[in-house]
């Protein structure tokens, strides 16, 4: 039975000339598993949107959607809130209750059902979902990842037919989002659940789906087999095969005539077949040298914090050092203090016990260190620097007090705009822009500041792999010129691949910190794919590069 069934649907935001959506046809059957992938602000997260009436953005929409054969402009409210369930990208923008057990039933209450049966379902949604020990804790009390599984559970409770989410791990860590990621496939396997989803954590989605759509410019490149399209993807050359599971990137770079992996069981077995004909050259990896510097522009010296006087603390006794001219990650659990650690070495808060360092002297002697463009920060919410009405303004806004002329500026904004790739949407508002968008129009607006030290919170949230490089282009590019850069991240692939130390907070201290190939070897969930897939035949490789490399 079709579920959705799209005929020819176009949309175009306001004062735009481009479609964000364009002539799109597909259909959906009850009980299917679709992820729709493709490039940051290809008309994804519009497209989902465009699957709840309520959710539609404003703007001018041509041809038909219907839902179970009924054109879906005609859905009741409360036909939408039942039917069709749906889960943002940000889980704090979805809570609307103080307590979990109000959050599962607050839905329920709203289509009017009898306290019996609220009773009922969220006893049973607190089950399925493992979430009784904190049925009764406040929201504000939940890590990320909870929040998240709470917004998932409450709209479960109401039995929808569909289940749309839209990049929900894309503030998760890495065990978190594999945990979520697991029960949406429970869900749909279980249940009969239809999902539709988008994601860029491509590992674990790609091997549970039926189907892929890949979009490219608003359109759908192709849609096929998880399989397939891969294969696809790799005949046109095209980007988004660079955002393909671990096992099929590998696969797709070494001439062999096997069966294409898609999981990492598949690949070691994949690899297994390959080492046994001869294929691998253990003397063949080229490690990446990591220069020593020995001059400190970042030293933290067993900082103590909590927000509250009475509170706990959230930065215990926690020591680093960084090194002027490189490139730190920092990784961890959600809740477990790195955006914190940032806020403490812009000077935004003060800790309580212990020193703070910037370029050997003490935080506490110097003036602003934002306001003097010492350090720039981009905050884990892009949209909380943006205060004009299109993305130029935006930029141009942050360059209001520099010494540069009027055209100067002007010249510097569309420099950036071009160096991030947002030269298309400079007139959009800012907060009509895909999350991807949004995050690159907010790396550019730091980067007009030209700090000396950069201080980067989640910064390829709602990338693909294509836009990820370009932005390890330029942090590469800042480094050369002397700057640094601290990277907080649940992105494993990304710090591996580019970063220069590694560093793992859990409650609020560094538990351990190395150069970045020694710092994933021999870990179970922070380390790559490709770790995982070759370690046990190769134990020091690290990124789909080395494994590559180690074939004839």
């Amino acid at each position: 039975m079709e579920l959705f069934t799209v005929e020819d649907v176009s949309f175009t935001y306001p004062d735009q000339d481009k479609a964000a959506l364009n002539r799109i046809n597909f259909t959906i059957e009850q009980g299917e598993y679709i992820s729709i992938c493709g490039p940051s602000g290809c008309g994804k997260s519009t497209l989902l949107r465009h699957l709840k009436p309520v959710l539609t953005p404003y703007g001018n929409r041509e041809g038909n959607i219907f839902f179970q054969g009924k054109d879906i402009t005609k859905l009741t409210l409360r036909e939408q809130a039942k039917s069709i369930g749906y889960v943002l990208q940000n889980p704090d923008n979805q809570i609307v209750t103080d307590k979990v057990w109000h959050e599962l039933a607050f839905g329920l209450e709203s289509l009017g059902l009898e306290s019996k049966a609220i009773r009922l379902r969220t006893a049973e949604m607190a089950s399925f979902f493992g979430i009784e020990e904190w049925f009764y804790k406040k929201v504000t009390e939940l890590s990320g990842g909870q929040k998240q599984l709470l917004n998932l559970a409450s709209i479960m409770a109401m039995q929808p037919e569909v289940l749309i989410l839209d990049e929900p791990t894309s503030q998760l860590d890495p065990i978190a989002a594999s945990d979520f990621l697991k029960t949406v496939y429970r869900i749909n396997r279980e249940l009969g659940t239809t999902v539709i989803l988008t994601e860029h954590r491509m590992e674990e989605t790609f091997p549970s789906s039926d189907r892929i759509l890949v979009m490219d410019e608003g359109r759908i490149l192709l849609e096929n087999t998880p399989t397939m399209a891969g294969k696809k993807l790799k005949e046109y050359s095209h980007r988004m095969f660079l955002s393909m599971p671990t096992p099929m990137q590998i696969y797709g770079g070494v001439k062999n005539d096997l069966e294409c992996p898609l999981t990492i069981r598949d690949g070691r077995q994949w690899i297994d077949k390959l080492y046994e004909k001869n294929y691998f050259k253990k003397d063949k990896l080229n490690k990446r040298i990591i220069e020593k510097r020995d001059e400190i522009a970042i030293e933290l010296r067993e900082i103590w914090f909590r927000y509250d006087k009475e509170g706990a603390d959230i930065i215990k006794d926690l020591s680093l050092k960084v090194p002027k001219g490189s490139h730190y990650c920092i990784m961890g659990g959600n809740g477990a203090g790195k955006t914190t650690a940032l806020s403490i070495i812009s000077g935004i808060n003060r800790p309580y016990r212990g020193k703070v360092l910037i370029n050997g002297k003490d935080i506490k002697k110097q003036k602003n260190l934002l306001s003097e463009n010492t350090v720039g920060v981009l905050p884990q919410n892009p949209q909380s620097l943006f205060v004009k009405k299109t993305v130029e303004l935006d930029l141009l806004e942050i360059l209001s007090e520099s010494m540069l002329t009027k055209v100067e500026k002007v010249e510097a904004v569309k420099a950036i705009a071009k160096k991030v790739d947002i030269e298309a949407v400079l007139q959009m508002h800012p907060y009509d822009l895909s999350g991807g968008e949004q995050q690159r129009a907010a790396i550019a607006k730091v980067l007009l500041l030209q700090p000396d030290i950069l201080l980067l919170d989640e910064p390829t949230k709602g990338m693909d792999k294509y836009l990820k490089n370009k932005l390890a282009k330029i942090i590469q590019q800042l480094i050369a010129e002397g700057k640094t850069v601290i990277t907080v991240s649940h992105d494993i692939e990304f710090c591996a691949e580019f970063a220069d130390q590694c560093a793992l907070v859990f409650q609020g201290s560094v538990v351990t910190e190395n150069n970045t190939r020694e710092f994933f070897q021999g870990n179970s969930f922070y380390t790559t794919a490709a770790n995982r897939m070759a370690r046990h035949l190769f134990p020091d490789v690290v990124t789909i590069e080395d494994v590559i490399q180690l074939c004839q």
